[in-house]
């Protein structure tokens, strides 16, 4: 669980494992979530990106919404800076791995032969979009493979009489990959991969989540653990 804390590269390696065992079912069971964005309000370049791996995903994956009490600014605040975020985990002595931030925005992520570039494509006060792409190596024996994947995450926010939030979100992950490589994948692994998607999903919220609640909980460690001081 804990290298999946790392936001959209560890949910890929989990995702990729699932394969195209069932990705039939995933697209028609479950609807897909509201874009906080509408493509058309984007530009051209963003939709001509974004429209081939929300089409044609190898998996879609959607998880549970999650809610949680935490403060919004703060939330938001780590939703744009996921490299601080996982500094904030390893401070608190969660073994994430290291997300760096680039010249231009978006961030990396470096593993073991894996390695991943994203930034927000879109954003509004209801979410983000998140494109990233990049190669994956999800095992030992397994081959890299180039990936390309869209995060839709939603989120909605109740304030409460402390002047605090509940804050409601979901995300949705669209994962486009070769076919080949995916089968082979889910023909060494099995049906133990078969819910690893949508638990990388939620683990992804958790990823933010638990640092906004921990913020809010205790706010006299916040300068602390989100200082740049890294660990």
């Amino acid at each position: 669980m804990l290298r999946r804390f790392a936001l959209l590269a560890p949910l890929i390696v989990a995702s990729f494992a699932h394969g195209e065992s069932k990705p039939d079912l995933l697209r028609k069971s479950t609807p897909s979530l509201p874009l906080p964005v509408a493509l058309s309000d984007l530009p051209a370049a963003t939709r001509d990106v974004l429209g081939p791996v929300m089409k044609d995903a190898t998996i879609r994956a959607i998880c549970p919404p999650e809610e949680f009490i935490a403060h919004s600014d703060m939330y938001k605040w780590l939703l744009d800076h996921p490299d601080r975020t996982a500094a904030a985990w390893r401070k608190l002595g969660v073994d994430a791995i290291q997300i760096k931030p680039m010249k231009d925005g978006g961030f990396s992520w470096k593993d073991g032969g894996s390695e991943l570039v994203w930034q927000a494509v879109a954003q509004s006060g209801t979410g983000r979009i998140w494109y990233a792409e990049g190669h994956v190596k999800p095992g030992f024996l397994l081959p890299t493979c180039p990936v390309k994947a869209v995060a839709v995450l939603n989120h909605a926010e109740k304030q409460r009489s402390t002047g605090d939030m509940v804050i409601k979100h979901q995300v949705e992950i669209y994962l486009k990959t070769d076919s080949k490589a995916a089968n082979l994948a889910t023909r060494i692994l099995g049906d133990s991969a078969t819910k690893m998607a949508e638990q990388g999903s939620e683990q992804l919220l958790m990823f933010f989540s638990g640092i906004a609640k921990y913020a809010h909980d205790k706010p006299e460690k916040l300068r602390e653990v989100l200082s740049e001081k890294s660990r």
